[in-house]
């Protein structure tokens, strides 16, 4: 089989948020099921039934169940990922006593190979074991190149050539990096270069042992990225009916998820005294209800607000989205403020737009750490803004900026570091809204116009809408008899 016929693909750089939220995720939903209670109610909100007790056995299944839920979700929901090699922490017990084991294994392996005439025996037991590998990288078609593996690494014949002091353990070595070669996806070709440098047979063993557990994790993700198409048509009804397992064992986990929906329905009430209840049916009002409850969960407070179960497995993913919203609101009003107040002596000035939105993105890109400080960052952000456009401005025959335009400029965005501001309010109103009217119109397939001011960050933008629509879709498409129930109890309620 050629190269060509069963590359892979290369791994590429793997955003390391990716990790973050699946292990975060599951992670959070192994917490809330060991709780092994109903969530707690928040005021005076009745419980939806009593509580129910159930075994130790009965809580581990259901839990072992929303744990697979979770993978599964985790693999349809993400666009990267990917099995990653185990590797234990450096200087660790397990890494040390794993490094002993390794050492004394192949200690053993060069000992028996020195001796007069040299013993085989740990040798023929690798080869047993590189041979079964090989042949499971194999796929259907390839029966030529399974017979030459099944010739060349003949075990029994080798088991009588070592008898009779005629293996050539050298040749059998580097028909194994050939076919190794041959199997290997692309991002393995410098590791294979290196296998064919290696002359001594105990140091390519162990590289050749660690070069096919890479090839192991490289078939396991073109394994899933094979099987993906058709999980997401069955992880739909996979994740309702492993919900619905845990939900008989904990009738009370669905009381966040209420809470969310009866919060919003409130404020849109609030908001509009007859639209809401007037809608033309049912239908859209719930429609209604629920686009704007998961617009709410990107202003949600994460520290002190306990998250909705039924979105439970993405909250990362939301928190994260909420970050990159916070980030292009201050972004896109660093950039009006400097259009609006310089005025129209820079406006068309070619690469001028791109020039300050990646200087103020490079300053905001740590905008979240613990340590960064927005009002030292924005005071930076005006220092370099007022040189940037009063030498963009003197190159193309206008007057720099004066003193008043600069300690204005200066003085707004400054100012954005306050929540409050008119500017930083009207851009994140903007955002809102562009991402409610996407998931609106996500049906449809037809995209919403930006708002004013927005054009700069356009394909930022719509990068979020995208990954905003798909999350929730999916979302809706899960647990939509469950909601379904929740909005019948509310009508009712009243």
């Amino acid at each position: 089989m050629s190269k060509e016929t069963n590359r892979f693909g290369d791994d590429g750089d793997k955003d390391p948020r990716d990790d973050r939220a699946q292990d975060a995720s599951e992670e959070t939903v192994r917490k809330r099921v060991r709780a092994n209670t109903p969530s707690p109610h928040r005021g005076n909100t009745p419980q939806a039934s009593p509580p129910r007790f159930v075994s130790m056995e009965e809580l581990m299944e259901a839990a072992k169940g929303v744990t697979n839920m979770a993978l599964a979700h985790e693999i349809v929901v993400n666009q990267d990922f990917q099995v990653k090699p185990t590797v234990l922490p450096e200087g660790s017990l397990p890494h040390r006593v794993k490094e002993m084991m390794l050492k004394a294994f192949w200690d053993g392996l060069e000992d028996q190979l020195k001796q007069e005439p040299p013993l085989y025996e740990h040798a023929i037991k690798l080869l047993a074991e590189i041979k079964e590998t090989l042949l499971s990288f194999l796929m259907r078609g390839h029966g030529p190149l399974h017979s030459r593996i099944d010739e060349v690494l003949d075990l029994p014949l080798i088991q009588q050539q070592a008898e009779n002091g005629a293996l050539d353990i050298g040749g059998l070595s580097q028909f194994v990096v050939e076919m190794m070669g041959s199997l290997c996806a692309p991002c393995r070709d410098k590791d294979i270069k290196k296998l064919k440098e290696i002359t001594d047979i105990v140091p390519l063993f162990k590289d050749i042992f660690s070069v096919l557990d890479l090839m192991k994790v490289d078939m396991a993700n073109f394994a899933l990225s094979s099987i993906k198409p058709h999980l997401l048509q069955q992880s739909v009804e996979y994740e309702r009916n492993k919900f619905q397992e845990f939900l008989e064992k904990q009738p009370n986990a669905l009381d966040y998820t209420e809470k969310w929906l009866e919060d919003t329905r409130k404020y849109l009430r609030k908001e509009d005294s007859g639209g809401c209840a007037a809608a033309s049916s049912d239908s859209l009002l719930h429609l209604n209800v629920h686009n704007h409850a998961y617009l709410h969960l990107l202003r949600w407070d994460h520290v002190s607000d306990p998250f909705p179960e039924t979105v439970l497995m993405d909250q990362v993913r939301f928190q994260e989205m909420q970050q990159d919203i916070e980030k292009l609101v201050m972004l896109s009003s660093v950039l009006l403020i400097s259009y609006t107040t310089t005025g129209e002596a820079i406006s068309g000035l070619p690469g001028l737009m791109e020039t300050l939105k990646n200087t103020v993105g490079v300053l905001l890109a740590d905008m979240h750490a613990p340590t960064f400080s927005t009002q030292e960052a924005l005071l930076i952000i005006g220092e370099k803004l007022c040189v940037e456009l009063s030498q963009r401005l003197s190159q193309h025959g206008h007057a720099p900026l004066s003193v008043d335009q600069t300690s204005s400029l200066k003085g707004r965005i400054s100012a954005i570091s306050q929540p409050d501001n008119t500017v930083r309010k009207l851009m994140d109103s903007r955002i809102q809204s562009y991402l409610l009217a996407s998931l609106e119109s996500s049906q449809h397939k037809t995209p919403p116009p930006l708002p004013g001011g927005l054009a700069p960050l356009s394909r930022e933008l719509k990068e979020l809408a995208v990954r905003f629509c798909r999350l929730v879709n999916f979302n809706k498409l899960v647990f939509s008899p469950f909601y379904q129930k929740i909005f019948q109890k509310l009508e009712t309620a009243g």
